[in-house]
């Protein structure tokens, strides 16, 4: 039996999740993690505000980008094997946390748990080298706190490394029309009410465009993956890792 706990309890993205560690035969939710709502519980658990208090085989942080370092650093202080959901892991970021974290526990950020996502991403960076230009569109509920989205960023280093960019013949008339360049490939972020989690990723040639697209329409979208990261954490090498495609065969 696999003892998890989930850090960031409350939030959106941590709701379906401990739904599905609570119903997988092979898991046992451990402990649930939230500073903010002390003496509160959810799905039937208390919420503990004090890091002491998580004793778990295998952690997974949900919490907001703001305070996620505060907390990674506490679970690798803790050699607490750890699956990271929060977004907004940058290329400096994800540096930062392999600079802080220890070698000999697996830490695993997953820039989106839905194994559709993923295969996008795997799809787009398999396709980028075939393609003059590639551009990536992603869309999100306009209160997400941070743009561009993980999974934009991961699919542009992806893209990046499969030998794909950019192209970049226009002059801005307005700073920022063409989009945030992450590594060379072009990233454009809508933020609306009334969405969850889009993007597509647009690949052109001459008198073609291969346009790869990915749609969330529930959070329940992530659950199965976060379970997946959670429970082949521990097949992992200690260090940081980069993606469900660490573990997805």
């Amino acid at each position: 039996m696999i003892r998890c706990a989930v850090s960031g309890a409350g939030g959106k993205l941590a709701g379906p999740i401990i739904s599905a560690i609570d119903s997988a035969e092979d898991f046992e939710v451990a402990c649930l993690f939230n500073p903010n709502r002390p003496g509160q519980e959810l799905a039937g658990y208390a919420i503990a505000s004090d890091p002491s208090e998580v004793d778990a085989d295998v952690l997974i942080e949900t919490a907001h980008p703001d305070v996620v370092f505060d907390n990674l650093a506490v679970w690798n202080e803790k050699r607490l094997g750890t699956v990271v959901g929060t977004s907004g892991f940058t290329p400096d970021r994800l540096d930062r946390l392999r600079e802080m974290w220890t070698q000999d526990v697996a830490c695993l950020v997953v820039p989106n748990f839905s194994i559709g996502a993923v295969l996008m991403m795997r799809f787009a960076a398999e396709a980028a080298s075939h393609f003059e230009a590639v551009e990536i569109i992603e869309r999100h509920h306009s209160t997400k706190p941070d743009a561009p989205s993980g999974t934009a960023l991961a699919t542009a280093m992806g893209v990046s490394s499969g030998g794909g960019s950019s192209a970049n013949n226009s002059d801005e008339l307005v700073v920022g029309a063409l989009g945030a360049s992450v590594e060379g490939v072009r990233v454009h972020s809508l933020r609306l009410p009334g969405l969850i989690s889009q993007q597509e990723v647009a690949l052109s040639n001459s008198g073609e465009v291969l346009s790869i697209e990915h749609l969330s329409t529930s959070y329940d979208s992530f659950a199965a993956g976060a379970v997946l990261a959670a429970r082949n954490l521990s097949a992992l090498p200690g260090g940081v890792h980069l993606g469900l495609d660490a573990i997805l065969k």
